[in-house]
């Protein structure tokens, strides 16, 4: 009786067949008999590595989803927050009624959070793309990312709304600021997992881009309790430079020699 392995199985990791020669039950060219037997501890083995890497590549893209959904409805919220401006009956609406109601900081912040949003959408795209797996340490620093970005729809409301007052401004470049170092965590846990020869470590080099954003942040923050038009040019100088699409990780991605997933 031959051991039997499940066809999905056997499509990803195909144990090396060894031919036995009719009525003789031994191998061409070789000593010693071949039994079933003999063939169940490669069958196993082979089985089990299918199974592990089956089993990283959907845990990987079930964090992706996860990660998808969350942005989705960050964005959803803060669009929600736009609201239409009231007017007695009989009244002709004019985009003036937009500036009278203060709609256009509102719609300003908006527009500026929608781009960062955006912004770490793709670069965790790529991210991603370049884990081998999904360990524990980088599903919590993916968490760790996420909570303060779910954080960006309430800075942005406030932000709209203060009229140009010092500890919105602040308070939205804090949670700037955090979301990037927990993006830096993030890329550092990929990078652990996958090694210094890892497709991140060798993508993002020095990070210019990464190292520059905080200090700005920084200085955005504290320009808030001096001259806050300041601190919003400051937002707009950082979301400017990572809107420029980053194609280190995508170029060394798509030069990576692709294995064959199985044999037929």
């Amino acid at each position: 009786m031959e051991a039997a392995v499940p066809a999905s199985w056997s499509r990803v990791h195909t144990p090396p067949s060894r031919e036995v020669a009719p009525g003789t039950g031994e191998q061409p060219g070789g000593t010693g008999t071949c039994h079933a037997h003999d063939s169940l501890p490669i069958a196993a083995a082979w089985t089990a590595a299918g199974a592990s890497a089956t089993v990283g590549a959907v845990r990987t893209s079930r964090l992706e989803a996860f990660s998808d959904g969350v942005l989705a409805i960050v964005i959803t919220i803060m669009v929600l927050e736009l609201r239409v401006p009231g007017f007695p009956s009989g009244h002709v609406a004019t985009f003036g009624d937009l500036v009278d109601a203060h709609l256009v900081p509102v719609f300003f912040s908006y527009v500026l959070s929608f781009v960062y949003v955006a912004i770490y959408w793709n670069n965790h795209h790529h991210l991603m793309a370049t884990a081998d797996h999904v360990s524990g340490p980088i599903m919590w620093a993916n968490m760790h990312l996420l909570f303060w970005l779910s954080l960006v729809p309430f800075s942005t409301s406030w932000l709209g709304e203060s009229r140009g007052a010092a500890a919105p401004a602040a308070l939205y470049g804090l949670i700037l600021l955090m979301a990037g170092v927990a993006y830096f965590v993030l890329s550092r846990m990929i990078i652990r997992a996958s090694g210094a020869g890892g497709t991140l470590a060798r993508a993002i080099g020095r990070d210019r881009k990464g190292q520059a954003s905080p200090v700005l942040y920084a200085l955005a923050i504290g320009a808030a309790f001096v001259w806050t038009p300041l601190s919003y040019a400051l937002y707009v100088v950082v979301a400017a430079l990572w809107l420029i699409p980053d194609r280190r990780i995508e170029r060394l991605v798509d030069a990576a020699p692709k294995e064959p997933v199985g044999t037929e």
